[in-house]
């Protein structure tokens, strides 16, 4: 969802390790230079959605927050969706960037802190992808296809195919001859790339993102439809605890991200033009799939 001593400097796995049990020592120093006291580190979420797994986008996003929250920030990092909105939802992590289909599950439970600017929207699109020389050209052409899902928690990886194939009284069990979930919009490309997987559903800012970073891997799948464009994968705590002082910190970090040269950073490798306030219901269109899914 981005670019990529001495003989005493740790393993990388281990420098992982210590930054996400937060960060190194020099971080802590440029980030926080007037750290205010607290009982702990404020926590926040990423899901899979994101391109989270470069180590230096990981410190530049984790220095940023601290400097933005004037205080120490841990990342918390797991393998599924349902990991950290359920952390989210009990109170257990401060705010987390997840998906649009669990911010509207729960939006009884949680609120919106901001939304992603990218390439002049607070919307994206999921895209079907197959192998590059596959044919097809809509949802239908795909019966019979061993499909790669991201999450089933995803919007753009799952929920929207599966609300195309309910528009049709189709599901994902009858209409595919396999499917699988890879747990991540980088492996769904991998998977079709490869071959694993004949086609698949993926986030349309991922695959764009990994077209520019990754161009021999994306250039081994085609994109055969896009959606309508829907709510970016919002920046979300739990219900209300909006007007919290390091909740109300993070939204203004996250607003002046732009302006900032480490935020800047943050952005490019992200592919981000920043992040804005948004009205729940730019996130209307997911919420009318998950109620159809639901009364299939």
């Amino acid at each position: 969802m981005p670019p990529p001593g001495t003989a005493s400097v740790a393993p990388r796995s281990d420098r992982r390790r210590l930054l996400l049990a937060g960060g190194f020592a020099g971080l802590a120093a440029l980030a926080a230079p007037r750290v205010l006291r607290a009982e702990r580190p404020f926590q926040f979420g990423l899901t899979p959605v994101f391109l989270t797994s470069d180590l230096v986008l990981l410190e530049a996003l984790q220095a940023y927050l601290s400097r933005a929250l004037d205080g120490e920030v841990r990342l918390v990092l797991r393998r599924t969706y349902q990991e950290i909105t359920s952390q989210l939802v009990a109170g257990q992590i401060d705010a987390a960037w997840i998906c649009g289909f669990p911010f509207v599950a729960y939006r009884s439970r949680l609120e919106l802190v901001a939304v992603p600017v990218w390439r002049g929207r607070t919307t994206y699109q999921s895209y079907l992808i197959a192998g590059a020389r596959a044919p097809g050209a809509a949802l239908k052409d795909l019966k019979g296809h061993v499909h790669a899902f991201s999450d089933p928690d995803s919007n753009s990886g799952y929920l929207v195919t599966r609300a195309g194939l309910a528009e049709t009284g189709e599901r994902p069990e009858s209409f595919f001859g396999r499917t699988f979930f890879t747990y991540g919009h980088r492996n769904v490309v991998r998977a079709v790339a490869s071959g694993l997987a004949q086609s698949g559903s993926v986030d349309g800012y991922v695959w764009e993102v990994m077209t520019e970073t990754e161009p021999e891997l994306t250039s081994r799948t085609r994109v055969i439809w896009k959606s309508d464009w829907m709510g970016f994968p919002p920046v979300a705590t739990s219900a209300g605890r909006l007007r919290e002082d390091s909740i109300a910190r993070l939204q203004r970090g996250l607003q002046r991200m732009a302006a900032d040269p480490l935020g800047q950073r943050v952005l490019g490798l992200l592919r981000l033009d920043g992040f804005a306030l948004a009205d729940p219901g730019l996130f209307q269109s997911i919420a009318d799939r998950v109620a159809l899914v639901g009364r299939d």
